[in-house]
């Protein structure tokens, strides 16, 4: 596949066009998984920092959906549409900035290719959404900084850094990557005041994440540094499960490119100069060395590495370019960039169809076929059946509250912060019911916050309590100390492509005796 160097703009805009509304499509086609339905939380109830994350998130859920006024998962999710869409312009522009504007191009395509970022950040709505978009900024000017030395793009690229890591605190690493430049490269920049002023920048956009951790005992750092640790028993199935898990998030033709064009750097190739090297090496690796190293005593999610994967796709880019040279003023789409974009396409397919049809049977165990487990082990039931819920259980509730069982006033309790969110979004909230956690933060997350602003729990009431099959609580295992008397009411088959894929288990939890004991008191 060739195009005319001088029609590249028009591909990319064209790129631009059909992967936005692809994702746009997607983004209202599919129903919320356990985590982005959670952040929902962030907007209804926002704050200077979360138990989980920076408030970043939050913020962008707010802007794109005026504030909740617009509350379906299309709106909700239009941030991550609008900014992945920028961002593959934004990577376009450091391929260019560093080689060349088909090293842009390339880079541009292979960005889009990549699961993590056209899913994770480009239609679900999660805190790396804003992570990579104020990371590729902060990028893009330290790149322009340290080639051209202009103070101005040192003191962008600190307010960038700092508005990633209120997105993430992984967004910290990019300051490590540019502290350790500075320290093997360029020591001269530390006689540049303008470089401690943006770092001071920097600082100052987590002002208000410290602030909420000095108010709430430090828990949010107290929770990430218990994920992550030097120390501990040696896992070698963990590692290898981090190494698969960012072979598929990343794509495994970007993964496997990636690797040559770093063999191909150590051999001696110079098909990027220098600084932009070394500058990059900087900003990915220790996350990469880092997230490894913790994989062999912990198990790490395989996309907490997937920022510095985006940054080596440059590499990528620049290694292809070098190998594809203009030809008769037309640039080769190499074939490798096509098979990358043709199994995104294809894992999109397949994915989107076993989530509506379940079509490959992913609950084979025998406990996953008992009524009270069904489903367990399919992890596509996370996205599909939520919005069947409340229907059904709006009549159980309206024939509860005729008959003088419960009262419309009655709220909705879960151990977990899924489904917590889950079905407080989709059930309690557009009933008007009030949806409290049951347990201590460390299980409940933000709903240790949100069940203060919703008045608490009060001894004497009566609640609601659904529980899924492929998520199991037994309630007389958990709540029977809690309650009086614990009534089985009813149970809510979801279907999916004619036949039965969980059950939604519903019971009335009579006089609340004691409260939950909780370890963190967030007075």
């Amino acid at each position: 596949m060739k195009i005319k160097q001088q029609n590249i703009n028009k591909c990319l805009i064209l790129l631009l066009s059909v992967s936005a509304l692809l994702r746009g499509f997607l983004a209202f086609f599919l129903e919320f998984g356990n985590d982005e339905v959670y952040y929902w939380t962030y907007a209804l109830y926002p704050d200077w920092s979360h138990f989980d994350h920076p408030p970043m998130v939050g913020w962008f859920i707010q802007l794109f959906s005026c504030n909740l006024l617009f509350t379906s998962e299309f709106f909700l999710r239009l941030s991550s549409v609008v900014f992945m869409t920028l961002n593959t312009y934004l990577i376009y522009l450091i391929g260019k900035q560093v080689k060349n504007e088909q090293t842009g191009f390339y880079a541009a395509l292979l960005y889009t290719a990549s699961v993590y970022v056209f899913v994770i950040t480009g239609i679900f709505i999660l805190p790396d959404t804003p992570l990579v978009f104020f990371t590729l900024l902060a990028v893009l000017q330290f790149v322009r900084y340290f080639q051209n030395e202009r103070n101005k793009h040192l003191l962008l690229a600190g307010l960038f850094a700092g508005l990633a890591m209120l997105s993430k605190y992984s967004g910290a690493f990019i300051w490590l990557g540019v502290g350790l430049y500075i320290i093997f490269y360029s020591r001269k920049e530390f006689k540049n005041p303008f470089l401690y002023l943006s770092a001071l920048i920097s600082a100052v956009c987590m002002l208000p994440v410290l602030i909420w951790n000095i108010n709430n005992e430090f828990i949010s750092f107290t929770f990430h540094g218990d994920r992550v640790g030097f120390f501990g028993d040696f896992h070698i199935e963990y590692f290898l499960a981090e190494l698969a898990g960012e072979f598929l998030y990343n794509n495994p033709v970007n993964y496997v490119l990636t690797i040559i064009a770093l063999i191909a750097l150590v051999k001696g190739n110079k098909y990027i100069t220098d600084m932009p090297k070394r500058l990059l090496l900087c900003m990915s690796l220790p996350m990469i060395i880092l997230f490894w190293f913790f994989s062999l005593t912990r198990q790490m999610l395989p996309h907490w590495t997937a920022p510095s994967f985006v940054l080596l796709l440059i590499f990528v880019a620049a290694y292809l370019s070098d190998k594809n040279e203009i030809k008769d003023n037309s640039i080769a789409v190499p074939k490798s960039i096509v098979a990358a974009l043709s199994l995104l396409v294809f894992v999109l397919v397949f994915g989107v169809f076993e989530i509506k049809t379940g079509f490959i049977p992913l609950n084979s165990s025998e406990k996953s076929k008992t009524v009270q487990h069904y489903g367990k082990g399919d992890f596509t039931l996370d996205m599909y059946g939520w919005r069947k819920i409340k229907p059904e259980f709006q009549e159980i509730r309206e024939e509860a509250v005729r008959n003088g069982e419960m009262r419309e006033s009655d709220g909705m309790i879960a151990l977990k912060w899924y489904p917590l969110a889950n079905l407080d979004y989709y059930v309690a909230y557009p009933l008007g019911i009030n949806m409290y956690g049951f347990r201590e933060p460390l299980e409940i997350h933000k709903y240790a916050w949100i069940n203060k602003e919703r008045g608490g729990l009060e001894l004497g009431e009566d609640y609601w309590f659904l529980t899924e099959s492929f998520d199991y609580y037994e309630p007389n295992k958990y709540l029977k100390s809690y309650f009086k008397e614990i009534i089985p009411t009813d149970t809510i088959t979801i279907d999916r492509a004619g036949e039965p894929a969980k059950y939604v288990f519903v019971y009335m939890l009579k006089d609340l005796k004691k409260m939950p004991q909780t370890w963190f008191e967030t007075e």
